[in-house]
């Protein structure tokens, strides 16, 4: 297995291992991400592609949409279908999803694209999401920019850096448990606006907008996209 595919398989184990606390302090949309949702049709075909356990579910049931969830945690994806089970959850690959091209009118991704360990699979997980989506369909991705407020990141695991096996906005994000003691580390990738719009376009979504929201810990990221293209 090489490294890219090991840190997959290692962030799917982590989210296994750390599911009960992530649901716990995730059991609520956070508030700086509702504006993704304002222009949200009433039934329209909606992916949730990360879904984890569900915690945006609240607001696509609000809106009325035909709701899809997937993730390849299969702790979260028990602990969505057991508070929710109203909703349609499935156990999924991101990078090779289950469905039909156009599928959906909308594809969500919160959180999830800055765990693909490489340019090659960023742009391959927005390929899979262009292909999912209807003409003119919408894409709605976010990532954490906590580089922005701890620059610290650029010197973290070094050694993986320097060996190439990792990038340098790369760094394993300690995970702990209630008693401070580390459980594990989860790899993310830290994008600016730019990089994120330029791999948008390389999957050929067509970029609406790239913005930045929040500060510190709490700054995101967020690509609002569209498929404008019918044959891909």
């Amino acid at each position: 297995m090489n490294f890219e595919r090991y840190i997959l398989e290692k962030t799917r184990k982590d989210y296994n291992l750390i599911g009960d606390k992530f649901s716990k302090t995730r059991n609520k949309p956070w508030r700086d991400f509702e504006f993704l949702f304002n222009d949200l049709p009433e039934g329209v075909k909606v992916l949730d592609l990360g879904c984890g356990n569900g915690r945006f579910f609240e607001i696509f049931k609000k809106k009325k949409v035909d709701y899809t969830g997937l993730d390849k945690s299969e702790k979260l994806i028990l602990k969505a279908k057991d508070r929710y089970p109203e909703g349609d959850f499935e156990i999924g690959d991101g990078l090779d999803t289950p469905f039909p091209d156009n599928s959906f009118d909308y594809v969500f991704s919160i959180a999830v694209l800055h765990h693909m360990p490489s340019e090659e699979m960023r742009i391959a997980f927005l390929k899979e999401v262009k292909r999912l989506l209807k003409k003119d369909g919408r894409a709605r991705i976010t990532v954490w920019n906590k580089i922005d407020g701890d620059k610290s990141i650029y010197f973290k695991n070094l050694k993986e850096k320097i060996l190439g096996k990792i990038g340098f906005r790369d760094a394993f994000i300690p995970w702990k448990n209630d008693k401070g003691e580390v459980i594990t580390k989860r790899y993310y990738h830290f994008f600016t606006e730019e990089e994120l719009k330029r791999v948008a376009e390389k999957a050929g979504l067509e970029v609406e907008k790239v913005l930045t929201k929040g500060k510190g810990v709490s700054s995101n990221i967020f690509l609002f996209a569209r498929n404008e293209d019918w044959l891909h």
